[in-house]
């Protein structure tokens, strides 16, 4: 038997999107104000690789369900079960030995992070299980999708032993910097398919979307990131506030990505291909992670003003 297709299935491709556990690692230790220790970074690593495995069942469930739908996409089409490259039967073996596997690991880690694995897969069955299936629903197929993204940092900041969950504002910065990203890939995937009827019956969800709809939400996903993040900033380390600059740019260079034609944002496994998109995250993400380590008391003192300190006039 040929075992490309069924790992093709598995998109590990994809698991570079569990990046998005390692800030949850970083965050927890620097709520927890102790230097890391090698079994923190053991169960970081071990909680990538969990994740990873969980994420993989979700595509093979993804794949499945989606195959139908599938074939009225011009890439997509290609996919292994589309194609019929891939047997179903196997495929639902492997989607069973991938979801028991990931699972079990998450609970044998820390009970924590195997609710926290629970809800990614139980996410991977709501958002592609009939009738339910939250990715054929206007605005709750982003919604849904994008939640994938604190459930993710909480893994990681579960990961490390962490007992207590993470910061509301900061599950909801994340959140809702997810839900933009979402909302830009359907937004390049719908003027890519540039067929209103096309795209309806490709995703159910485009029967109601158009470029404003989607154009409105990405404005309403990035305020609610930048509110929400703000609050965090201000609240626990306000010297993160020097990194939103970088993260605006980015932000807005990938929302630039997302107009172009074939736009590489439909595609989240292939934009380590942008270059300029590549260094603009990962300079954003070396000044993150600098500044949440840093305490700078004269900055925080001159941007809040002296009348934040009791002074007067």
């Amino acid at each position: 038997m040929n075992l490309r297709p069924y790992i093709s299935v598995a998109r590990p491709d994809h698991w570079f999107k569990n990046v998005f556990v390692l800030p949850g690692v970083l965050l927890a230790v620097f709520f927890r104000a102790d230097p890391a220790s090698p079994a923190t970074w053991l169960g970081a690593g071990a909680g990538l690789l969990i994740a990873c495995l969980i994420a993989s069942a979700n595509y093979v469930f993804n794949e499945i369900l989606d195959a139908p739908t599938d074939r009225h996409h011009p890439v997509k089409r290609r996919r292994p079960i589309p194609s019929g490259q891939a047997r179903l039967s196997v495929c639902w073996g492997l989607w069973v030995a991938l979801s028991v596997t990931g699972l079990a690991l998450a609970w044998l880690l820390n009970p924590l992070f195997g609710l926290a694995g629970a809800a990614l897969w139980v996410m991977g069955i709501l958002y592609n299980l009939p009738p339910i299936r939250l990715k054929d629903m206007p605005y709750a197929d982003v919604l849904s999708e994008s939640l994938n993204n604190p459930i993710r940092l909480a893994m990681g900041w579960f990961s490390t032993g962490v007992l207590i969950p993470p910061p509301l504002s900061l599950a909801l910065t994340y959140w809702m910097f997810g839900a933009f990203l979402m909302a830009a890939k359907r937004f390049a995937e719908y003027r890519n398919l540039a067929d209103p009827q096309r795209a309806a019956r490709y995703r159910r969800s485009f029967g109601y979307y158009t470029e404003e709809r989607l154009i409105v939400s990405m404005f309403f996903y990035a305020t609610l990131f930048a509110l929400h993040g703000g609050f965090f900033i201000s609240r626990y380390h306000f010297e993160l506030i020097l990194a939103t600059p970088p993260l605006a740019y980015a932000l807005a260079y990938y929302l630039h990505l997302s107009y172009k034609p074939n736009s590489p944002v439909q595609y989240p496994e292939r934009l380590y291909r942008e270059r300029k998109l590549v260094w603009l995250v990962l300079l954003a993400s070396l000044i993150c992670g600098t500044l949440l380590f840093t305490d700078l008391p004269a900055f925080r003192q001159i941007f809040h003003g002296a009348f934040m300190h009791g002074a007067h006039p």
